[in-house]
């Protein structure tokens, strides 16, 4: 089956990701038009329906006489083929609603109380790190016959916390985070509910769930060896945010490197910012116009990077000439030529596959499976254009 971009699911900040293996079907899952069936979905479709209260037996043939069509159109329409018209479909959608009809696929998830449906949650999907974790989720469930339910969590604002709820309501065997905070509730309101659960590229502290991260305190320490040794002392870090795992690792890392080379870190030189090429931007700029500027500036990510690279333009210093900056992921965009950035690689692909097997793994083998497993991925220094030696200044 073709995959199809996510449909959006109005007023919920939920995504649903329509790839499934055929024969899977997700519930009673709303899509934005309020039907009780998902575009896109693969259903099988037989002659004979469910009814989950004893009456009468329903069939597809009696849906295709209410609403007024064939039968294979019925088949078509409950599976989202995209060739049905959406009036027809939602005629369709309407008179199995009103007959109380349910596929046999669907019935029998409500009767084992498993959908093959999981949730992922990510924050910005603005954000080209998002992206790039998810095709390799998407891809890896999707061949273990899972479907995805996209969330993106929006914690600031105030129906945010109530949309998750609203999820969790649904039926969904298992949920990977990659959004986790230091402190979040999240963790601990999944594990109330016994709902399986894996945490991708960032960990809660003391939380004894299944993770999959890779060397941020690692990846800190190269990147900040690898700038000592160039002979930049006065390195700038525009950091994370400070209840991100990820963003406390690598500063650890980075202090960790200057320590060993017998510097100290300089507090005017850190910035805690957000994960934003706004962040890199705006404290950049601050950091140019001291009056001694730093010589390199380690970013907490790639996007922030980005902004670091606008932002020295702006103010018509060269790189590397002049400053050189270092990222940190390594995704697709850093390789552009218009770019070609300096930083330090995670194996998105590997993670997110390992945290797709390690999520359906605990989904099915519950009994067997102990406490909170980790893997733990190696990053790679990827050297491009925009780290040099300190340039001489006048």
């Amino acid at each position: 089956m073709p995959a199809t971009a996510p449909t959006l699911v109005q007023g919920s900040a939920m995504a649903v990701a329509d790839r499934q293996a055929p024969g899977k079907y997700p519930g009673d899952a709303m899509t934005s038009a309020g039907s009780p069936y998902l575009p896109g979905a693969e259903v099988e479709v037989a002659d004979i329906g469910a009814q989950p209260d004893g009456d009468a037996v329903t069939t597809s043939w009696t849906v295709a006489r209410e609403a007024g069509v064939s039968q294979s159109t019925v088949s078509r329409a409950l599976r989202g083929d995209p060739r049905v018209r959406e009036d027809t479909r939602r005629r369709v959608d309407e008179a199995a609603r009103r007959l109380r009809y349910i596929p046999n696929s669907l019935a029998s998830s409500l009767a084992s109380r498993s959908t093959h449906t999981v949730a992922v949650i990510v924050a910005d999907l603005t954000n080209p790190f998002f992206p790039t974790l998810l095709t390799p989720i998407y891809d890896e469930l999707q061949l273990m016959g899972y479907r995805v339910v996209l969330f993106t969590e929006r914690t600031d604002l105030p129906t945010g916390q109530e949309a998750l709820t609203r999820l969790l309501d649904r039926s969904i065997d298992g949920v990977l985070v990659t959004t986790a905070t230091l402190g979040s509730p999240f963790g601990t309101l999944f594990q109330q509910r016994g709902l399986p659960m894996v945490l991708l590229n960032r960990y809660i502290d003391g939380l004894d769930v299944d993770r999959v991260v890779s060397d941020n305190r690692g990846a800190g320490l190269v990147g900040g060896r690898f700038l000592l040794e160039l002979g930049h002392e006065r390195i700038g870090l525009i950091r994370g945010p400070a209840n991100t795992s990820t963003s406390r690792d690598r500063m650890a890392g980075f202090i960790d490197a200057l320590e060993t080379h017998g510097a100290r870190p300089d507090e005017a030189l850190i910035r805690l910012g957000t994960y934003s090429h706004q962040s890199g931007y705006q404290h950049t700029r601050e950091l140019l116009r001291m009056p001694d500027p730093p010589t390199a500036i380690f970013c907490g990510n790639d996007v922030v990077a980005f902004g670091a690279m606008d932002a020295a333009l702006s103010l018509g210093v060269q790189i590397p000439q002049d400053l050189s900056i270092l990222g940190v992921d390594d995704i697709p965009m850093a390789a552009w030529e218009v770019f070609q950035l300096s930083t330090l690689r995670q194996p998105f692909g590997d993670m997110a596959r390992a945290a797709a097997r390690m999520l359906v793994e605990r989904i099915e083998n519950p009994a067997t499976i102990g406490p909170g497993r980790e893997q733990l991925f190696a990053t790679r220094l990827v050297e491009r254009a925009t780290v040099d030696r300190p340039g001489r200044r006048p």
